[in-house]
């Protein structure tokens, strides 16, 4: 299971949200390659990068710090959030992205998946944000009429094989994951789920691991201290 420590980004800074909601913002450190550095030199084989502006506002701010994360330490990287346009999928990747997560766009312009996957393959995944099994869009400020299953499985159907899959309401709130979503996910879609959203323990991570999940998505565990990335890759990775 791949364990994807995350970065969120906010003004050029990296943060966490409770509830994905920007009015309660925490700030872990100001230089986002400092926090990379900290995840690789416990062991971090991949890093999560989200555009948490780029998700509120619908355009990229991130391309300079993926590339100066890239530059540096040479991961991969995944990154998500304000995804709308070809463009912004063709800067990431050339700014040294190994995977570009599209979320809203998704919901509201499908066509571009299809596009982005023709064009560059497994580097295209889905985000699926959800709120009660509907799929949330906006910088998660919007709920849409489309379930997350239903999304997913579109999605299969233009090649994705990739899902990050958040639980809006477990998302900060160091009170688990969502496992009965998930494995709904991974059992209705048999794509590659990337669990994300209240992982703060060891015991979240096993259940986690328990359902087949392809991945899991730590935030604010590791900024707080509640788990320790070191031993959790010498666990479960």
């Amino acid at each position: 299971m791949q364990i994807y420590p995350a970065i969120d980004i906010i003004d050029g800074k990296a943060v966490r949200l409770t509830q994905g909601r920007f009015d309660n913002v925490e700030v872990f450190n100001d230089d986002p390659v400092s926090a990379a550095k900290n995840w690789i030199d416990k062991g971090a084989t991949y890093i999560h990068l989200v555009d948490l502006d780029g998700a509120r506002y619908g355009k990229t701010f991130v391309i300079d710090i993926i590339k100066n994360i890239k530059n540096a330490y040479d991961i991969p990287i995944e990154t998500g959030g304000g995804v709308r346009t070809m463009q912004d999928i063709d800067e990431r990747i050339e700014a040294g992205a190994s995977r570009v997560i599209i979320g809203t766009a998704a919901v509201k312009s499908p066509w571009l998946v299809e596009d982005a996957v023709k064009r560059h393959g497994t580097k295209i995944a889905l985000g699926v944000d959800a709120k009660n099994g509907m799929a949330a869009i906006s910088g998660w400020e919007e709920v849409s009429e489309i379930s997350a299953v239903d999304l997913c499985l579109k999605m299969k159907a233009y090649g994705v094989k990739d899902v990050i899959y958040t639980d809006i309401s477990k998302d900060g709130m160091m009170s688990g994951p969502n496992i009965e979503a998930t494995k709904e996910l991974i059992e209705k879609t048999g794509m590659d789920i990337i669990a994300s959203g209240g992982v703060s323990t060891m015991k979240d991570l096993e259940n986690v691991r328990s359902i087949g999940a392809a991945g899991v998505i730590i935030g604010k565990a590791l900024f707080n201290g509640a788990l320790d990335l070191s031993e959790v890759i010498k666990k479960f990775q």
